[in-house]
């Protein structure tokens, strides 16, 4: 199976490396950041539609990933309403300077550790195994093996269940991710077994944060 995904995943790093080929310049990025910060300078924000979750911490994700997310909205391989409309108002240089930006955010990250500090009970480890989420998010689930790929390790497990679900959900306007990675993976798994993975990820050590902003800046 691996060597089957090989090339897609090859295809996908191409296309985001070409996406994030512009220069990037984190103090633009700042200026530019008006329109996040009223979801991801929140910590504990919830999203209401069209699901109930955390929205995802940013800051300190890698930039080249936060390209690609936002170029996918942009595309419409990932809907959400929300964040398509607001990737829909960006150029490529805006997603540059912002990923920038969060990229560079938090202060007192710290690298993990190459394993993750505490192991998953036996049938958690199984699922992890069945979807060969170390594959590509790394052994730590925070250090992919390319840049485009997240960083997951502590993210919120609301957030990450609902991002799995997406990549199984075909046919609905407002919900749904296209990637043919992400979906093979995830293909076979039930809502239970993506809500295990989810909470123990999410119970990681994590390089993620949520840094508070002001508006008025």
């Amino acid at each position: 199976m691996r060597k089957t995904l090989l090339p897609i995943i090859a295809s996908l790093a191409l296309a985001a490396a070409t996406s994030s080929a512009l220069a990037q310049d984190a103090k633009a990025g700042e200026k530019k950041a008006a329109m996040c910060i009223g979801c991801h300078g929140i910590p504990a924000y919830q999203a209401s539609f069209p699901e109930v979750h955390k929205v995802p911490m940013i800051a300190g994700q890698g930039s080249k990933y936060i390209v690609s997310a936002l170029t996918a909205y942009q595309k419409g391989d990932r809907k959400h309403p929300t964040m398509r409309a607001i990737a829909a108002s960006l150029t490529p240089q805006d997603m540059a300077d912002l990923a920038a930006y969060y990229e560079a955010l938090p202060k007192d990250e710290q690298p993990l550790p190459p394993k993750p500090e505490h192991q998953p009970p036996a049938p958690v480890a199984e699922l992890l195994k069945k979807a060969n989420c170390a594959a590509c998010h790394g052994d730590n689930f925070s250090k992919p093996i390319d840049q485009a790929t997240p960083k997951l390790a502590g993210q919120h497990a609301d957030y990450l269940y609902v991002a799995l679900k997406a990549y199984q959900t075909q046919g609905n306007p407002q919900v749904g991710r296209a990637n043919p990675v992400m979906g093979g993976m995830v293909g076979n798994l039930t809502r239970a077994e993506m809500k295990q993975i989810a909470q123990y990820i999410g119970s990681l050590p994590s390089e993620l944060r949520t840094v508070q902003q002001s508006r008025f800046r």
